[in-house]
């Protein structure tokens, strides 16, 4: 038996206070691990109840088990000291219903009133020369804006994952993650900016069938520009309000993504207005303007290429993450070419309005849920493998939203936000005039459905793609939300114009009485 001095020692690993081991307590130096003794003697002689972890160290003597070690020094409830036992769920798999709606329902009120913003906009310059007599400026506008869902709200997921999962917890980390994330941003709008002018160009052309050189350059160099200056000032944003809510203990999946559409639509659309108004002044007097604009914007591109291949987590989207932001810029373009089509129709007048805030609503609402549930299988694993929370290849509605887990709650609060959401952004519209529409009973049931009917939609696929994708050994913070929202782009543009069709159809004159 030791002596009491050497009973009294102590060493510290890792921030765990353990007891010595007696000398004859240890096993063989090959095994490198320790066993429990039978009792240690206290300073009066008594026996003292310790507890002895069970520890495996490496030739260096760093124990694999420090995370536990730390969690079993902070607790004595329980004496269970089994090393099997997985650490403690994060803080966001514990959420209640109440306070999901409660974190989620200040971003969502503040994005709601941005893309009111944004549709207020666009009902002022659709009258200006450049929409006029560029129309396909219009085919820009569901894309560039969704361009703001493929990007800043895929950077918001994955850094709201690295967030909570600690990635970002040191400033090397930090500095690493925010360096190589701004890069990439910088060259996927780039890239996708210059490919959504050419779709604007191609079914802008395609149906009337007229091609015009000016204004497919004019094209280029205003999505370009608006894309990269867009997707800058909104990253940098992105980055404060996750870092600012990890300070305050709040969940960044419940707030970023809305954060970064609250701005981002209305920036986007200026930005876009503004820059495509100045470049066509131009026009007649220095037509080599805008292709000078093109070359500056991408001969920028190698910069940005170099930046983000340097970061491992960036390394990958940036070979691997094209397609989705590539589909889902078509898929945006789709609702462009429908916006195209309809805005300029005096039986779809007020449509210019309510676009942005019915497709901004459903794309910020599924890009939270497709953020928690991605967060919630990282906690799990790795993207591919079989573990019990993976990947679900067609769940039923049921499952979705109605089932216990702390994802089918968060739908149905998200669900439930859409009536009061769109009450609240339909007469802020109303007082301020907007559209020039009058809210009457039935236009408001009418548009309520459409609202609903596309985020109960948005979900049920979130919940399947996100799945789905991790099954595949796909990261779903990288590409389920470009296609979340641009499927939401579609469908919202898609149903508001059912919407007004069928108005205008029963005759409701009152809410589309023109300019």
């Amino acid at each position: 038996m030791s002596t009491k001095p050497e009973q009294k020692e102590t060493h510290q690993a890792n921030g765990a206070v353990l007891p010595v081991v007696p000398v004859n307590c240890r096993t063989s130096a090959d095994r490198g691990q320790l066993v429990e003794p039978s009792d240690f003697l206290g300073p009066d002689g008594d026996g003292v109840e310790v507890v002895v972890l069970e520890s495996r160290a490496n030739a260096k003597g760093v124990r694999e088990e420090d995370a536990l070690l730390e969690n079993g020094s902070q607790s004595n409830e329980s004496d269970d000291t089994s090393t099997d036992r997985g650490p403690e769920p994060a803080s966001p798999l514990k959420e209640t219903a109440f306070s999901i709606g409660l974190q989620v329902l200040f971003p969502f009120l503040l994005a709601g009133f941005g893309t009111v913003a944004a549709g207020m906009v666009l009902d002022i310059v659709q009258h200006w020369d450049v929409f006029k007599y560029v129309t396909e400026v219009f085919i820009l506008v569901p894309a560039l804006l969704g361009l703001k869902g493929n990007l800043e709200m895929t950077l918001a997921s994955r850094l709201s994952t690295a967030a909570n999962i600690g990635q970002m917890d040191t400033p090397k980390e930090l500095w690493k993650m925010i360096t190589g994330n701004m890069a990439l941003i910088q060259v996927q709008a780039t890239v996708v900016g210059f490919l959504a002018s050419i779709a604007a160009v191609i079914f802008g052309w395609i149906p009337d069938g007229h091609f015009s050189i000016d204004h497919a350059v004019l094209l280029c160099a205003s999505s370009v520009a608006t894309a990269f200056i867009a997707s800058l000032v909104l990253g940098m944003i992105m980055i404060g309000v996750i870092i600012g809510s990890r300070k305050m203990g709040i969940n960044p999946d419940n707030v970023a993504t809305p954060i970064a559409a609250s701005l981002g639509d209305l920036i986007t659309l200026a930005l876009l207005s503004g820059i495509s108004w100045g470049l066509y002044k131009e026009l007649e007097s220095k037509a080599y303007v805008n292709p000078l604009v093109c070359a500056f914007f991408i001969a920028l591109l190698p910069i940005w290429v170099i930046i983000a291949k340097k970061n491992a987590a960036t390394r990958e989207v940036l070979y691997s993450g094209w397609e989705p932001v590539i589909i889902a810029m078509a898929i945006s373009s789709v609702g462009g070419l429908i916006l195209d089509r309809t805005v300029s129709d005096p039986n779809f007048a007020g449509m210019a309005v309510f676009t942005p805030v019915i497709n901004g609503v459903g794309g910020n609402l599924v890009a939270v849920q497709a953020s928690r549930i991605s967060t919630y299988l990282h906690m799990s694993g790795m993207p591919g493998d079989g573990s019990e929370t993976a990947p679900r290849k067609c769940p039923s509605p049921c499952s979705t939203f109605f089932s216990s887990d702390v994802n089918s709650r968060s739908a149905r609060v998200l669900f439930l936000l859409v009536v009061p959401g769109h009450l609240v952004f339909l007469y802020t519209i109303s007082s301020m005039q907007g559209g020039h529409t009058t809210l009457t009973l039935i236009f408001i049931v009418f548009y309520m459905t459409a609202a609903l009917l596309q985020v109960l939609i948005l979900l049920y696929i979130a919940d399947w793609m996100v799945h789905w994708m991790w099954g595949r050994d796909l990261d779903p913070d990288n590409f389920s939300i470009p296609y979340l929202t641009a499927l939401g782009d579609l469908i919202g543009t898609g149903l508001l114009a059912l919407s007004f069709h069928i108005l205008w159809l029963i005759g409701d004159r009152d809410s589309d009485v023109g300019d």
